[in-house]
């Protein structure tokens, strides 16, 4: 059909011309979807302010050649703004929406759109450490699609856990006869703070000490940018953010 309706959360845009621009959003039902917004960086715009990174919109597009046509926009989610005044959660926020914008590059779930509203919508509410809401958003990504880390078991022989390191080359937990020289060391409480971050408990995670949230932190990093084959750009500007408030 050469019109659809869909639920989109906007990922990132691009100035197209003297005021249209491109918009890069995950919708609930077609994937990833690449947009021109026509006029919306005129003051006169009906629709601009809803076709901003981190807003959740019910959008009508127009199917084009190589860009579709925004023709119409309602907001259903105004997480940027609340997001934008508080630092931590503006850069937390970015490397959700880069991540999953890597993460969909051929084919995406209704379910990681899902998950991309929910960890901004809990980002705007501002609940819990924006490091934290982070980490968990990039575990439940790579699990969907694919990519969940052993946290119990061996990753690579399969022996009965818990192990004491993690090589995110080799998919998680690993045992002390498989684990690499140079491997990183896990304490319990990281061990279990990864399985509660995984698991959407947040009463752990928001009661995991500094150190554990820190060398949690770490792990989900390095095995997201991993299995991602690149890096992510805004995670360079996470290393100060605080991982309690």
């Amino acid at each position: 059909m050469p019109t659809y309706r869909d639920e989109v959360v906007v990922l990132r845009t691009h100035k197209l011309g003297e005021a249209d621009r491109i918009v890069t959003m995950l919708s609930r039902r077609h994937g990833k979807v690449r947009a021109v917004a026509k006029g919306v960086r005129r003051t006169s715009s009906r629709f601009g302010a809803r076709l901003e990174p981190f807003m959740v919109a019910d959008v009508q597009l127009y199917q084009g050649r190589t860009l579709d046509i925004v023709q119409q926009a309602e907001s259903l989610g105004s997480y940027g703004a609340p997001i934008a005044a508080d630092y931590d959660s503006y850069t937390a926020a970015h490397a959700m929406v880069e991540t999953a914008d890597r993460l969909n590059e051929a084919e995406a779930t209704p379910q990681q759109y899902l998950l991309l509203v929910g960890g901004l919508r809990t980002l705007s509410l501002g609940g819990h450490a924006p490091r934290s809401v982070l980490d968990s958003y990039l575990l439940r990504a790579m699990a969907l699609s694919g990519w969940a880390p052993a946290l119990d078991a061996c990753a690579r022989c399969g022996a009965e856990g818990p192990h004491d390191w993690f090589v995110a080359q080799l998919g998680g937990s690993v045992c002390g006869e498989c684990a690499p020289a140079g491997s990183a060391r896990v304490r319990p409480e990281t061990r279990q703070l990864l399985r509660a971050l995984i698991a959407g408990e947040w009463e752990v995670v928001d009661a995991a000490t500094e150190h554990a949230s820190a060398a949690a932190s770490g792990l989900v990093a390095a095995y997201t940018q991993y299995h991602l084959e690149r890096g992510i750009r805004s995670l360079s500007h996470l290393s100060h953010l605080e991982t309690r408030r």
